[in-house]
């Protein structure tokens, strides 16, 4: 039997396999209005990004419920008023990390992307991978910086969704990690808990 033969009758004997192996987990239940729902939930995440991009701080916090919580590595914060302080301080003093070679503040540019995201009724909770690029590099160029995920919960308020918790996980800082469970299982034993109980 050739090499390129073999290693057919391998793959084609793993593909098997996998099709006998029980599934990992149910299939998610997708309400009638789940696209709808989502979509909302991905502008919101989309503006929440923008925003902090571009320093909007009336839209950032307009992102979060009333009571909303933020909680990333420098702390908690609860509220808008507080989450507003907190990211704000945050950035002023990321200029002292991400800089230009003439010492400005580098342009910082945060971007999603996969997010799994479960829907039930007037809440939801999310995982969503995220990395952040800047004009860091050599010459001014595009570096790469960090990368993490975000824990979210999320309710709809009038009509609206907002982010009621979001958890950033920025996963190169020790005890910032996810895991070590798949997140997309931790956010489905999130809602489960979240439905047991009400």
């Amino acid at each position: 039997m050739s090499v390129s033969t073999a290693c057919k009758s391998a793959l084609a004997a793993a593909i098997l396999a996998l099709g006998a192996m029980p599934a990992a987990a149910a299939s998610p239940n997708y309400s009638p209005t789940y696209g709808q729902d989502r979509a909302e939930i991905e502008d919101l995440m989309a503006r929440y990004l923008f925003a902090i991009d571009y320093f909007d701080w009336d839209a950032y916090v307009a992102t979060f419920a009333e009571d909303g919580e933020l909680e990333f590595a420098s702390g908690t914060s609860k509220g808008r008023e507080a989450i507003r302080k907190a990211v704000t301080s945050f950035a002023e003093g990321i200029g002292r990390f991400y800089h230009t070679e003439d010492g400005k503040a580098a342009i910082l540019r945060h971007v999603i992307l996969q997010s799994s995201i479960r829907v039930e009724g007037e809440r939801a909770w999310g995982r969503t991978l995220w990395l952040e690029m800047a004009n860091h590099g050599p010459g001014d160029t595009m570096k790469m910086g960090t990368y993490g995920i975000y824990e979210d919960e999320f309710k709809k308020v009038d009509g609206q969704w907002l982010i009621a918790k979001r958890r950033v996980l920025n996963e190169f800082i020790p005890k910032r990690q996810s895991g070590p469970n798949n997140p997309v299982a931790d956010m489905d034993a999130a809602a489960e808990a979240f439905l047991a109980g009400k």
